[in-house]
């Protein structure tokens, strides 16, 4: 049984890549499969199998189980997905988002920024401004503040919205 419903779990899956959405399609609907079997439920190589099944093992949502194989001897990796780490995974994406969250806004809080408003142009701290004469590096067009407090509140949102969802 999963904790989370289908569509959530495959968009997580889908940031590992579209191999790993194809093997945990083949995946989530049997108790285990070996790489193997995998490959060749999905058609993909069995490298491509065995890539994708690495990324999601470094992440623990997926388990395996080895065994020896009779006649040649060599192990053979028996793979099942693990349902009950998916919760916990969103759960430690959405503290990582949080984190560069907080991190921007204080970095956007502390600083002036000024721009020459011309497409394809960046817009530079007070300090890098200044060392540039309030012209722009790349067009040399003068330069001048900007405001981005509608930004900021964008971000504060974000941050009281995932730690609203963090707590419940």
């Amino acid at each position: 049984m999963f904790f989370v419903d289908d569509q959530t779990l495959m968009k997580i899956v889908a940031l590992f890549g579209e191999e790993a959405v194809k093997l945990v399609r083949v995946l989530k609907v049997v108790d285990e499969l070996t790489d193997n079997e995998i490959a060749d439920k999905t058609q993909m190589s069995i490298y491509m199998v065995r890539k994708a099944l690495y990324k999601l093992y470094d992440h623990s949502l997926v388990v395996l189980r080895r065994s020896r194989d009779k006649e040649k001897g060599w192990f053979v990796y028996h793979w099942r997905l693990q349902p009950d780490q998916f919760a916990g995974f969103i759960t430690s994406m959405k503290r990582r988002v949080l984190e560069r969250l907080k991190t921007r806004l204080r970095y956007e809080m502390n600083h002036e920024f000024y721009t020459c408003q011309t497409p394809g142009c960046k817009r530079y701290t007070f300090e890098d401004a200044v060392e540039f004469l309030f012209k722009c590096p790349i067009c040399h067009k003068p330069m001048t503040h900007v405001n981005y407090n509608c930004f900021i509140k964008v971000l504060i949102r974000k941050i009281e919205q995932i730690e609203r969802e963090l707590s419940e």
